[in-house]
């Protein structure tokens, strides 16, 4: 089972991602909701995860600076996590900021779960 953590600042967007979408199906858990990169990277830090879905505006530390933390990790799998940001911020500019500093997809707000679902099944492969 792929393990799965969802970062947002906004709790109603995580409980409509974690419910939304058949995990399952995917061969998905999602094993953890945090509401900053910060949260997210202390977790990675003691924990294996297999994915990161995470939005990129969020107070403490945002999405960028948590990728770039998590790929500086000590670790074998910090290289290779898929990271998908979610964001308000859908320009393609935007998206090539999110892919150069090591997120792997990048999903605009609001969120369309089909979209979003599709990112699901290419991590899952």
């Amino acid at each position: 089972m792929i393990r799965v953590i969802l970062v947002d600042d906004e709790p109603f967007l995580l409980q409509m991602l974690e419910s939304s979408i058949a995990w399952e199906q995917y061969g998905m858990s999602v094993i953890g909701t945090f509401y900053n990169g910060k949260q997210a990277l202390e977790y990675i830090r003691e924990n294996e995860v297999d994915a990161v879905i995470c939005d990129i505006m969020m107070p403490v530390m945002d999405g960028l600076a948590a990728t770039r933390a998590i790929r500086a990790l000590k670790r074998p799998d910090a290289a290779v996590i898929p990271i998908v940001a979610m964001t308000a911020n859908a320009f393609a500019e935007d998206e090539r900021q999110a892919l150069a500093c090591g997120m792997n997809a990048h999903v605009a707000k609001p969120i369309d779960v089909h979209a979003l679902e599709r990112v699901v099944a290419k991590l899952s492969q």
